[in-house]
């Protein structure tokens, strides 16, 4: 009996050994990724303000560009924050870059002691799409192609706002002083929606709420939604730098981005079809 009990203190002075530790590496940030080595492109055009557009978009979107939108082809998203994939916050550092609208991948690394401890690598190309995490397993399928692809548009709203409006596939339906339907397409032609709230003060959209997968084992869709924090800006358009992310079952978010830096038009059809990790691009390009 005394052995066990001793066996026992034993047990419980390492978990909680354990657990500090955990603590102390999860208060120490990464380092940034290293700059890319091309500058943001000029926009090839633009676009005038539609009309039409139910007023809280419309004021939203001219709140960031005036009257003249900025056409832009791909964004590449790079920050830091914390992410908890399944039960312990982690600080992260990510790079996401988009094909805007048509396609992206996610490179997250989650870290202990600013050292990488769990590797995301996602792609959505060609209408497929791969969740690569391990620990965790991989995941794809038409539920993982549908996340995606949701996942996508509400990244390129707190991105590259103007796609939402110059993109001929993207519709806008009014519901009221504050509150607007998203409607984007999906790979096969059809749509998909969000319900997209805004600050009644600032005008700043503050959520995009919608039903998606959360994975391919899932019996029912989940209330997703993302969210913008007030707080610092970021990028040559002045966008809000912190978004979370939450699934409305579980109570709180289970990600929090912080963006440091933005770049516009630049060449990603070859990056986001290679196995290059975000951090050693070369096969990014400055834009035409």
């Amino acid at each position: 009996m005394r052995r066990a009990a001793v066996g026992l203190g034993t047990a419980v002075t390492a978990a909680a050994a354990g657990a500090v530790a955990v603590k102390m590496g999860a208060s120490i940030q990464p380092a940034a990724f290293p700059d890319l080595p091309v500058p943001s492109a000029p926009p090839a055009d633009t676009l005038a303000l539609p009309g039409g557009l139910p007023a809280p978009v419309a004021r939203w979107i001219r709140g960031i560009h005036g009257h003249e939108l900025p056409i832009i082809t791909s964004v590449v998203v790079t920050g830091r924050g914390r992410i908890n994939p399944f039960g312990v916050w982690l600080p992260a550092r990510f790079r996401f870059v988009h094909d805007a609208g048509y396609g992206y991948r996610h490179y997250i690394e989650a870290t202990l002691f600013g050292r990488s401890v769990l590797a995301v690598n996602e792609r959505y190309v060609d209408g497929h799409a791969l969740m690569e995490v391990p620990i965790l397993g991989d995941d794809s399928g038409p539920k993982v192609v549908q996340a995606a692809n949701l996942g996508m548009w509400a990244e390129l709203a707190a991105a590259a706002p103007s796609v939402l409006v110059t993109d001929s596939r993207v519709a806008w339906r009014p519901i009221d002083d504050d509150t607007a339907t998203l409607l984007v397409p999906t790979h096969d032609g059809d749509r998909d929606s969000f319900t997209a709230r805004f600050d009644p003060t600032t005008g700043c959209l503050a959520s995009l709420e919608t039903w998606r997968w959360r994975s391919s084992n899932e019996p029912a869709k989940v209330l997703w939604i993302a969210t913008t924090e007030p707080g610092p800006h970021v990028g040559p358009y002045r966008l809000p730098s912190v978004g979370t992310a939450t699934w409305a079952d579980k109570g709180e978010p289970w990600a929090r981005f912080v963006t440091e830096d933005l770049r516009y038009n630049l060449d990603v059809s070859a990056y986001l079809r290679s196995r290059g990790i975000a951090w050693a691009a070369p096969e990014l390009a400055a834009g035409q």
